[in-house]
């Protein structure tokens, strides 16, 4: 009778079920987390018909989103159009959304450096796809598209960083928003030119803004259609560095060497931090205590906690 054997005072059998009573909990936790980042903003309730935005997307071809996995756990997405200044396509959108998936699962992943070729970094919108969506059906559809994209994108558990060469423009300059820091190169400028075309930001860029520099910054960025070079973004709070190199393969090594100072360590500790800052950026308190506590219990106990515990590291 294994309920009769004793360890420690305990009967094996109730301390088989207590390890995986814990470990179903945590599981349990995990994909809470998990469904939470990928919670679609919008559905039919919004009027929103995905699978028909992306077949009119389809009808807008040319260019790439390319992903590259190093092996320190840093991905690089490169927005790679240079005929029209990495200007996003409609089947850029689509891809950017299958890229996005790909890196909510990549176990491995610790950082992403978001980047185009051709110093530079992103136009915005491909102008021959915004004028044939001009109807309001379509381009509703294709801001909540690419507001759900960008949303996970910026949910994503790494610790990411956009690297803004030449020009940010529109679109492109939303998009910097998304991730979790920003550096500039030499020449390099960010500009929400959206009040010259007649709009406001529509992926979520506005928001997004108001969070990372104030309401009255990027009123003032948003309404005047501000030029924001390097050492302005720093003066704002939007840049957190401005980078020695200028070409792109200097620049995006330079990139590399600023998000490993953050992306050091085990790759279930680096996703740990980030979404427990993201729960407290999104969420309100409860929410966000109780979502820290599930992100806490997913990582007490694992391989990384018990070898620091065996190691004993010593804090100076």
């Amino acid at each position: 009778m294994g309920a009769l054997v004793h360890r420690n005072g305990l009967p094996i059998c109730i301390k088989e079920m207590a390890a995986d009573l814990w470990k179903s909990l945590l599981q349990t936790a995990k994909e809470k987390i998990i469904q939470q980042r990928r919670a679609s903003l919008y559905d039919c309730a919004h009027g929103y018909q995905e699978e028909l935005i992306k077949k009119k997307l389809q009808q807008f071809p040319g260019g790439s989103i390319n992903l590259s996995k190093e092996g320190n756990g840093i991905g690089i997405l490169t927005l790679n159009n240079p005929r029209l200044m990495n200007a996003f396509t409609g089947t850029m959108m689509l891809e950017l959304q299958e890229r996005v998936t790909e890196l909510e699962t990549w176990k491995e992943g610790k950082g992403l450096i978001v980047c185009g070729v051709g110093n530079t970094f992103c136009s915005g919108s491909d102008l021959n796809a915004v004028k044939a969506m001009s109807n309001s059906e379509d381009g509703m559809n294709m801001c909540m598209f690419m507001q759900n994209t960008l949303t996970r994108l910026m949910r994503l558990p790494l610790i990411s960083v956009a690297l803004v060469q030449g020009k940010a423009l529109g679109g492109g300059a939303e998009l910097t928003t998304t991730c979790d820091f920003r550096l500039m190169t030499p020449g390099s400028e960010i500009r929400f030119v959206h009040k010259q075309m007649g709009l406001v930001p529509g992926w979520g860029g506005a928001t997004r803004l108001v969070q990372i520099v104030g309401h009255g910054a990027a009123l003032q960025l948003l309404s005047g259609a501000v030029k924001v070079d390097p050492e302005g973004a720093l003066r704002l709070g939007l840049s957190e560095k401005t980078l020695v190199s200028s070409d792109e393969t200097g620049s995006l090594e330079e990139a590399r060497a600023w998000l490993s100072l953050y992306t050091e360590g085990p790759a279930s500790v680096i996703q740990a931090v980030k979404k427990v800052v993201t729960a407290g950026k999104e969420l309100p308190l409860e929410a966000a205590l109780r979502t820290e506590k599930d992100v806490f219990g997913s990582v007490w106990g694992g391989p990384a906690n018990l070898q620091a515990l065996v190691r004993r590291p010593k804090h100076k």
